[in-house]
């Protein structure tokens, strides 16, 4: 069965003319030549409607929770380092929509590198700032975000950086902010089952990179 979906929040959003929403509902009527040549990964027109090149999703009209059709690309970042012991940690953030445990990272803002989206996300969320930090930027990724269909879907940069040993009672400190609810420093073999689906499988490849 066809099903045909958006969530009452985008429609909230268009109401209030927010910048993450795509006022249009019809899709036909926006001209696509120029998201089709900025986009990280190339997607298909049917009918004039975008698809997402990884559908289907369950969802094949409409936006479901997302605000934008076609795609959206995002910064996250795994920030990391070692204890005294040699155990790794990582950063990490609960959702304030009750998707759970996330990396810290959001929408790339027009006219925004991944690069310095991902650094401005990190602050706003964690408080957290690096200014000395070696970042690492991953080619653009599809990530299985719930909240997608068929005709509106995420990709992310994930950006890297390692900052060194600490001792315990020395991690910087990490506060949540903006979307999110917590930010803490969280075992890094420890996320498994507990995070927001769109990132599980990116964290088990970056993580098991890290570690062979």
């Amino acid at each position: 069965m066809t099903r045909t979906y958006t969530h009452p929040s985008v429609l909230d959003g268009i109401a209030a003319g927010a910048p993450w929403a795509d006022p249009t509902m019809d899709p036909t009527a926006i001209d696509w030549t120029a998201r089709r040549a900025a986009a990280a990964l190339p997607f298909p027109l049917v009918d004039g409607r975008p698809v997402n090149p990884y559908a289907p999703t369950g969802i094949r009209y409409g936006r479901n929770q997302l605000g934008h059709w076609g795609e959206q690309v995002c910064a996250d970042t795994l920030v990391s380092l070692y204890d005294t012991n040699r155990h790794r940690w990582i950063v990490m953030v609960e959702r304030g929509d009750g998707h759970g445990w996330a990396l810290p990272g959001g929408y790339v803002d027009p006219g925004e590198t991944p690069a310095d989206a991902a650094v401005r996300e990190l602050a706003e969320e964690t408080g957290l700032t690096l200014p000395h930090a070696r970042w690492h930027l991953s080619p653009p990724r599809y990530v299985p975000d719930p909240r997608a269909s068929d005709e509106a879907w995420m990709v992310t940069v994930l950006a890297r950086t390692w900052i060194g040993h600490h001792r315990r009672d020395d991690f910087p400190p990490v506060t949540g902010a903006d979307d999110a609810r917590r930010a803490l420093w969280l075992p890094a073999d420890a996320y498994d089952g507990q995070v927001f689906p769109a990132h599980r499988g990116l964290l088990a490849a970056e993580l098991d990179e890290v570690t062979r």
